[in-house]
């Protein structure tokens, strides 16, 4: 088997299960931030309820994401250690800065979040969760910039065969990021969303005890949907046209294309330079599933006077639609990545250049080894998640009061 093949499906299947943990992360911890914010306003205990029931739900999904992001990094010096040694002098700044955000800053945030329930004072509680919403957005965007760079690469020189930044200002203005990154933002309010919805419509369906609760956290869930989505198709079609004048090859041919092409041949010697059809493929899929969550607003108006649960199979609806924005995502990494395909860095370093030099053999064992890891990652963290959302909102373990010290034994020792 080609090596070049199993490398790149390994860091296709790692990075599409890492990428269905940040996108719910992202969703969950900005309606998290949005119920402990009301919790801490209004003073209602329902709000505290809610955020301690979804909280768990996070921590959950936070927890096995890092584990999942720390395993895909490996490959970087496994499989790619061509991509390392040619461009890691920029590639690697941004993901140096990202991985001092998210893990330094965020988790300790978040692990003084989990543990400062009933110690700390309301106003100092609700500030680390602030801090752990806005350190997982800058996280996000760190990566975005790494990934735009390999999109699109500007601000570096060549010396001695190795890329050298020279311009970091050029990496926060690079056409291919801005858009990118209000895209994957939307992407991640809108699966947070429905995820909250799907969760509630489910407890709805049943007619749990906690009636209210999930009824709030419906409409908080939905109408986050419903404002995300509308941002998401914006940003989608956006990208056309900043990401086709850097990347002719992308999305078709013209004269743009023919040319780079033509220059591509002269550098690096005949080849195919289009990328795979998939790549369209995925496209074309993802803008489906797109249009369908967008009409999927139409829901909305059910919430007026609860008629979405009076009528009860709208809350049906929502719940089998909830795999949906998951599968967009994948679709839409495999747009944005294999269309960057010949390259690993577009038109500067050849994906056959940037893979280590490591036999099929090796190379197969650690696609099998990693997927097999990763994969019992995401199937532990969904089972997780359905065991603890299935148990509902009665008294979730995260946030719950310490238990009250009824043993007034005097201790042996002292007495």
């Amino acid at each position: 088997m080609d090596p070049l093949l199993l490398a790149r499906l390994q860091f296709a299947t790692t990075t599409s299960i890492h990428f269905l943990f940040v996108v719910v992360t992202l969703g969950l911890v900005t309606l998290l931030v949005g119920l402990q914010t009301a919790g801490f306003v209004t003073g209602k205990p329902v709000y505290e309820r809610l955020t301690r029931f979804w909280g768990q739900l996070y921590v959950i999904n936070y927890v096995l994401g890092i584990a999942t992001g720390i395993v895909m990094e490996f490959q970087f010096g496994l499989n790619w250690s061509g991509l390392s040694r040619y461009v890691g002098n920029v590639f690697g700044a941004p993901l140096a800065i990202e991985t001092l955000v998210a893990f330094f800053l965020e988790s300790t945030f978040l692990g003084m979040w989990i543990f400062g329930w009933h110690r700390l004072r309301r106003g100092v509680h609700l500030a680390l969760l602030w801090g752990v919403a806005l350190t997982a957005y800058a996280s996000a965007f760190w990566i975005m910039v790494a990934n735009s760079w390999l999109q699109h690469p500007v601000g570096y020189e060549l010396r001695d065969g190795v890329a050298h930044l020279t311009d970091f200002g050029a990496l926060l203005t690079n056409p291919t990021l801005g858009f990118a990154f209000g895209h994957v933002v939307s992407a991640s309010l809108v699966t947070g969303g429905m995820l909250m919805a799907a969760v509630s419509a489910w407890h709805l369906i049943r007619r749990t005890p906690d009636f209210a609760l999930f009824r709030k956290s419906l409409r908080l869930g939905l109408l986050t949907f419903a404002v995300a989505v509308v941002f998401l198709i914006g940003f989608g079609f956006a990208q056309f046209g900043s990401v086709g004048q850097v990347q002719p090859t992308k999305f078709g041919g013209g004269a743009d294309r023919d040319a780079l092409v033509a220059e591509w041949t002269t550098r690096f010697g005949p080849g195919d330079y289009a990328p795979p059809a998939l790549s369209n493929d995925g496209l074309g899929f993802m803008i489906l599933i797109g249009m369908a969550l967008f009409f999927g607003i139409l829901v909305v108006p059910l919430l007026w006077r609860d008629w979405i649960i009076r009528l009860r199979f709208p809350l049906w609806l929502v719940l089998l639609a909830l795999p949906l924005p998951f599968v967009a995502v994948i679709l839409g990494w495999i747009a944005r990545e294999v269309g960057r395909q010949p390259w690993a860095a577009y038109g500067l370093l050849p994906t056959g250049q940037a893979v280590s030099p490591v036999g099929a053999g090796l190379m197969l064992t650690s696609l099998i080894g990693f997927s097999l890891l990763l994969g019992a990652l995401a199937v532990g963290n969904w089972v997780l998640l359905a065991r603890h959302a299935a148990r509902g909102a009665h008294d979730p373990a995260l946030g719950r009061p310490p238990a009250p010290d009824t043993d007034h034994r005097p201790d042996p020792v002292f007495a």
